[in-house]
Formats: C-alpha cells, structure tokens, sequence
C-alpha cells in the first residue's frame, strides 16, 4: 500500500537535520522512525519500508499517523522511568554467539561487523537499545578489537591433512635431521615492495584522513630471502627483475656459498619453487641441500612472512618515493636492519614455532 505525504522542502530539511542528531546521540529507535517517514515522502510503499527498516506496516502506519497529527514534536522518546534495560547474562552470551557468525547469518546484507550494526542487533533481537559508544567498550570488555580481517584460502578444508601430517610428523623429523647434522633450517620466501608505497593504520584529527603521496610508478624492488630457525641469521638478495627459477638459483647459490653447513631448505609453492629446473637443481645439490615443500595454501606455516611484514611496516609504509632509487635504498637499510637483529626474527620463529610443539631456544 502507498501512502502519498507531501511536505514542504523546509520541512524535509528539519527532518534531514532531526536524522543527522539522532545519528550523532546513537538514537536507534529515532533513526528509524526518521527514515520511514522520508522513505514515504519519497513515494516507497509501508511494504517497502517495512522490508528495509525491519519495522511492522502498524508500526510505520503509527509513526506517519503521529508526524500528521504533531509533526516534528512526534520525534521524540520519552525515557522510561527506572534504570534503563540491560541484557541478561544469557542475552550477553547470545549476542556473543551472533557476533561471532558474522552480520550476513544475523541477516545483514553485509560482511562486517559496526557498532551502530550492533546496536541494532541488540535492539531487533532483544528490545534493549545502547548508545554505539557504550556498546564500544562494552565489545572491548567481552574480548573483541576492531580488526582488519585477512584472507584464507577456500581450499583449507581439503589441505588440512597435509598441515596435520606437517605439524606432527614432517616438521619434527626435520627439525630431528637438521639438528643431528648441525644443518641450518632455513624458511624461504620472496617478497615485493612497490615504488607506489603501501598504506596501514595511524594516528589523525578526526576528519582528516592522512594523505600519502605517490608518484604512480608501477615498479618494484623484488627480494629473495631465508631466515635460519635456530640463529635467525636473515640471508636476503635484492633485485630489480622477475621472480624465476634462474634467479631462485642463483640466491640460493650464494647461500651456500656463505655457509659450509647443509641447508633444509622450507619452501612455497610458487611456479619458479617446483619448476622442472629446480627440480634438478635440487637433486644436483643434495649433497649440501635437502628441500621441503610446505603444505599447499598454508602462508602462516612460513614464519618469514611476519618479517616481510614488520619489513614494509618500516619501510614502505605511508612513506613517499618520488624515485625508484629512493626505494630500494631505503628497503635496503631495513633489510639490512633486520639482518642485524637475529634474536628479534627468532622471536617471530619462536612465536611461529610453540603452535608446532618445538619453542626456540
């Protein structure tokens, strides 16, 4: 059914500016009473506004029925006396369960979770409306920090028995072997760092977003780099090409000719890694060199990956580079930082290593 209300521009404007307050006060109830009014003055039907704003046809029908009869005046909650409403502790233990399921099995056309998505969660589902900021600290209380999600592979169910049999059985004869010939076991893996430089979190005044310059350049500083499980030795070799099987060997050459130890080498499982001519590359070097090959899927099994991160984190991140040379110099100096600070990556292993039972020494 569509009702038809005609207001005048200043009328709707008041309304706007009702709306903007009511969301500044986290006035949830208000918000909605607001927008279903608007809503019908732009012509949606109470079907359609009931759909959206998940409000009963009588309840809009009361809403309108009061703005008719005083208009702007109707806008307004009367707080009931008494402390106001709390949710029970069987209610707090519910809503935890619905957060963590995530808006869209709530019934949330969304992904992500909001305080203001909260705040209606709690008022649909158990009738007790919260300002946003109280349900801030409340969330901080119960546990939960506003968080960037990160991506995992869809295939993870089907490579879960190889991460297994790596955590239980492949990781701890490694680690057997390496030590009974005094071997270095050496994570490996490359990483890209781009002349258009790399964003993250900071501090700023609210409303002004930190800008970052960038000069648009589509270049980058390609690095090839082990770190060793037990002295966190970082061996790293920078270049300005592709990734290949080519350049994979010829990193892996000056390793070996920095160490007369035997190399256990952990490796992904990029193209250039399994090629036919790393293949036998491998078996040519078996003598100082045994390979194995991570579980597919699996970038947290590779505890270099926290060091590339802290690596950009220092280097790249929010900083401008107007040059590809000031690129690369500044990646090498961090690299070389890192480099410094074996006991600082053996706390990445470490850290990476008690989910695998072995803490480093």
């Amino acid at each position: 059914m569509r009702i038809r209300i005609s207001l005048s521009s200043r009328c709707v404007e008041q309304l706007i500016e009702r709306l903007h307050r009511a969301y500044a006060m986290g006035q949830l109830r208000l918000v909605k009473r607001i927008h279903a009014i608007l809503y019908i003055v732009e012509g949606k039907s109470v079907d359609d506004v009931s759909t959206t704003l998940d409000l009963s046809p009588q309840t809009i029908y009361n809403y309108l029925a009061a703005f008719i009869l005083k208009g702007l005046d109707s806008l307004v909650y009367q707080r009931p006396a008494g402390r106001p409403p709390k949710l029970t502790k069987t209610q707090r233990k519910e809503l935890a369960k619905l957060i963590d399921d995530g808006p869209e099995a709530a019934g949330y056309d969304c992904g992500g979770w909001n305080t203001c998505l909260i705040q209606d969660l709690i008022l649909t589902r158990f009738g007790v409306e919260y300002n946003p900021h109280y349900i801030a600290e409340w969330l901080k209380n119960m546990g939960y920090s506003y968080q960037k999600a990160r991506f995992v592979s869809d295939h993870l169910a089907d490579v879960a028995p190889e991460q297994q049999e790596w955590m239980d059985k492949t990781w701890p004869e490694l680690l057997r072997q390496a030590k009974a010939r005094d071997a270095l076991v050496l994570f490996g893996d490359e990483c890209s760092f781009a002349q258009w430089g790399s964003l993250s979190y900071t501090w700023s005044r609210r409303g002004h977003q930190p800008l970052v310059k960038t000069s648009g350049q589509r270049r980058a500083y390609k690095v090839f780099g082990f770190i060793d499980y037990f002295s966190g030795a970082f061996f790293y070799a920078a270049h300005t090409g592709k990734f290949t099987s080519e350049s994979y060997q010829a990193f892996i050459r000056e390793v070996l000719s920095r160490t007369r130890k035997h190399l256990f080498i952990i490796q992904a499982g990029a193209k250039y890694h399994t090629s036919r001519a790393m293949k036998e590359f491998f078996a040519a070097h078996t003598d100082r060199i045994t390979m194995y090959q991570l579980p597919r899927y699996s970038p947290d099994f590779n505890p270099i990956e926290y060091l590339w991160r802290n690596v950009k984190k220092q280097a790249t991140h929010l900083r401008y580079f107007p040059t590809f040379a000031d690129l690369t110099k500044k990646v090498d100096e961090k690299l070389q930082y890192f480099a410094d600070l074996p006991t600082s990556i053996k706390g990445l292993l470490g850290k990476y290593c008690e989910t695998l039972g072995e803490v480093t020494a």
